[in-house]
């Protein structure tokens, strides 16, 4: 298995980077972080149709280009670096692979084009008061009456949740647990934005009370989907971590570069030479298990479960590590709000619990390794 970027890859990530640095820088960052909705639709928009990010993924019969979750891994890993705090994750990411991996080519004929143009977002709402993505902590209900589905339960901490136009959410029915689309303007449906540790990552909750909906995929076969998607997710999770350390470091280094104390520079003493050393060690290390993760799902899914749970856990606890290194390289101006490293510092806090912690990878790793 190959872990280099081939060349089209290589100019993916400059493509991606040259666009981002450009379109959000971070004062633009800061700027939507204060809007509801957390993005531009007009970035978004051209992420799409000028750069064809969404449609990276998506099978070339759903309008998508047909490449995997190595090149989707690319541009994540660039968003991650520029804080992007948009709907990619949770359209791009959760909705879209879940459609793939539903197997319903109803849905995916009728969605999947529209997310790859960027003219749709979408979510995937699972989580409820637990917080847990596990099929046992999923309380809602649906049942079946002459007219279609019928929802009630209310989703947490769902990615996006205000922004979507369409919600995937994850009900029990006779059959089991069972996923189902539903319009975000149908009655009954209401959404609520929720306050968040990381400004740039919009989250909401959403609570359906005999809400109509369309079944996906097969009933009873619901958590099968979740879980295969959610093991891309945390592919793709961890490449965006993946990006946030390396612009952490960048940032560390440029400062201690020009930081002087004793009339030196800062990066000359041997303390902080030991303590980039190590985050540049970490961040080595990083790259590592989630490109091996990238490529596992596309080259040996049925192995992406341990390599999924191996990129999680290791890369959520060294970003929070790396970036708790960089406030300590920076002293009292990375604790300050015009600085960017308290951002940073907040999406790896957030980012190190978004599908499960690292404890709980690591259980699930021990448990796939004793069957």
């Amino acid at each position: 298995m190959e872990l280099v970027l081939t060349d089209d890859q290589e100019e993916l990530r400059s493509i991606t980077r040259s666009f981002l640095e450009k379109a959000l820088p971070e004062e633009r960052v800061r700027e939507l972080a204060d809007t509801v909705e957390g993005y531009d639709p007009a970035i978004w928009t051209r992420m799409a149709q000028e750069l064809g990010l969404h449609g990276l993924a998506i099978p070339e019969e759903f309008g998508g280009a047909g490449f995997g979750l190595a090149e989707l891994g690319v541009v994540l890993e660039e968003l991650g670096g520029s804080l992007y705090g948009g709907p990619f994750l949770s359209t791009v990411v959760l909705a879209a692979r879940a459609l793939v991996h539903s197997g319903d080519v109803g849905a995916q004929t009728e969605y999947l084009p529209r997310i790859a143009a960027g003219e749709l977002i979408a979510t995937l709402a699972v989580t409820e008061k637990t917080g847990q993505w596990a099929e046992d902590a999923v309380d809602a209900t649906a049942r079946h009456e002459s007219d279609g589905f019928r929802i009630d339960g209310t989703k947490q901490f769902v990615l996006d949740g205000a922004s979507a136009e369409v919600l995937l959410v994850a009900a029990r029915t006779d059959a089991g647990l069972s996923l189902f689309l539903v319009d975000a303007k149908a009655p009954g449906l209401t959404v609520v934005s929720v306050p968040t540790l990381d400004q740039t990552r919009k989250q909401a909750q959403v609570v359906l009370s005999d809400v109509p909906a369309v079944l996906l995929g097969v009933e009873g076969e619901g958590w099968s989907v979740v879980r295969r998607t959610l093991e891309d997710a945390g592919a793709a999770l961890s490449a965006e971590r993946l990006g946030a350390a390396e612009r952490i470091f960048e940032i560390t280094v440029a400062y201690a570069k020009v930081r002087e104390q004793y009339g030196r520079p800062i990066g000359s003493f041997q303390a902080i030479k030991h303590m980039c050393a190590e985050m540049m060690l970490e961040i080595e290390s990083m790259r590592s298990v989630v490109h091996y993760a990238l490529r596992t799902a596309d080259e040996q899914p049925q192995a992406l479960g341990e390599a999924t749970s191996v990129a999680e856990a290791f890369t959520a606890e060294h970003l929070c590590h790396v970036a708790g290194e960089c406030i300590q390289i920076l002293g009292g101006i990375g604790v300050t709000w015009e600085h960017p490293a308290h951002l940073y510092f907040k999406r790896a806090q957030t980012s190190r619990a978004f599908f499960a912690e690292p404890s709980e990878h690591r259980e699930n790793l021990l448990n796939q390794r004793a069957i």
